[in-house]
């Protein structure tokens, strides 16, 4: 069977390149249709291949290109109609969408319904996987949105799980930790990632300032201001530590490793891709109960708390804290559930049976 993965923006190149290697390890034949990730290092392709079709001009302009988004966006009808011609595979898997309400007329693809959606986001989602065989969520929280919220039969939805990223914990070569982290004493909570509004990072350091005997690093890249969050870390009673910058893959593991227990304490979202970080290396999770999160919390891996609520999460946190073994119990089970129901070979073996079901029907 021959399939074809298309991500055009390069939105998630860990998630797209770790469903590829697996699908490949069940005997597909693979292709990745992508354009080159400008921010750093990707997974190398494992048997599968990978096409760099879109924004191929807009790519080699360079991240910091005066005009790159709109440069990019001339570029993205005339790849998309490209690719419309190209397409050749038993099953065309899309990822996701560049422009949505240009590409509800181009091709179906993976689409997020906002959580603060409109009536028109409604719409665009309905046109969209209206033109598909199925539509996959990676959880019953999702599939639920999909059947409820957009209005789609709930025979064409699909929960395959997201798989944790443990090639990450294998890497060729790692680097050391970074010496703005290096010394810490005492047991070290972690916030990792894109460092956006959403993420709760106020919510995290009040909780934080009522915590003793541990310190706090907020590590990622910032989309947001990071002045408050600065002024808010040089109050607080424990020591913070701010890494604000794009850290690469070949950081990550040194970064984790440290960690006693990550935390993502979100107002909304569906999924995470540190949530299957902290998965894959085995890392106790405190979860705000949005999205998906829940599901992933019932494995025994974390500890859920209300989202927006500093006191729940500053108690969640100061409890594990002063609990080693409690600590060792939800590694344990997150080690159990990355090895199990959100090992990629898992996620690929769902995924072929749906695509085999596909083919059959259409036959």
């Amino acid at each position: 069977m021959r399939v074809q993965l298309v991500d055009p923006s390069a939105f998630t190149p860990p998630y797209d390149r770790a469903l590829a290697g697996a699908l490949t390890r069940h005997g597909l034949e693979v292709e990745l249709l992508t354009s080159r990730f400008l921010y750093g290092p990707v997974p190398e392709a494992d048997g599968y291949r990978v096409r760099e079709c879109f924004y191929r001009r807009s790519a080699a302009r360079g991240l910091e290109a005066p005009g790159r988004r709109a440069f990019k966006a001339v570029e993205h009808l005339g790849d998309m109609r490209r690719l419309r011609a190209e397409l050749d595979a038993d099953v065309v898997h899309y990822q996701w969408l560049t422009m949505p309400s240009l590409d509800v007329h181009l091709l179906p693809a993976n689409y997020i319904l906002p959580p603060e959606h409109s009536r028109r986001q409604v719409a665009t989602a309905r046109r969209l996987f209206a033109a598909m065989d199925a539509v996959v969520a990676h959880s019953e929280h999702g599939a639920a949105r999909l059947r409820e919220e957009v209005g789609l039969d709930p025979a064409r939805v699909r929960v395959i799980p997201h798989g944790g990223f443990d090639y990450l914990t294998r890497l060729p070569e790692e680097k050391s930790l970074p010496a703005e982290l290096e010394g810490a004493e005492g047991p070290v909570i972690l916030f990792f990632g894109l460092l956006r509004p959403y993420k709760g990072l106020d919510t995290l350091l009040d909780a934080f300032g009522r915590i003793e005997g541990a310190e706090l690093w907020i590590v990622g890249n910032p989309r947001m201001d990071v002045g408050p969050l600065r002024a808010a870390a040089a109050s607080a009673a424990g020591r913070v530590r701010l890494l604000t910058r794009f850290i690469d893959d070949a950081e990550i593991p040194a970064i984790f490793r440290r960690a006693d227990i990550v935390v993502l304490p979100y107002r909304d979202a569906e999924h995470s891709g540190v949530l299957y970080t902290g998965l894959a290396f085995g890392k106790p999770l405190v979860l705000s109960a949005v999205g998906g999160f829940p599901e992933v919390a019932a494995t025994g891996a974390g500890r859920l708390v209300p989202p927006e609520d500093p006191a729940a999460l500053a108690a969640a946190l100061t409890e594990l804290i002063a609990d080693p073994a409690a600590r060792d119990r939800l590694a344990a089970a997150a080690l159990e559930a990355a090895a199990g129901r959100y090992s990629w070979d898992s996620v690929a073996a769902q995924t072929l049976s749906l695509y085999e079901e596909l083919l059959e029907s259409r036959q």
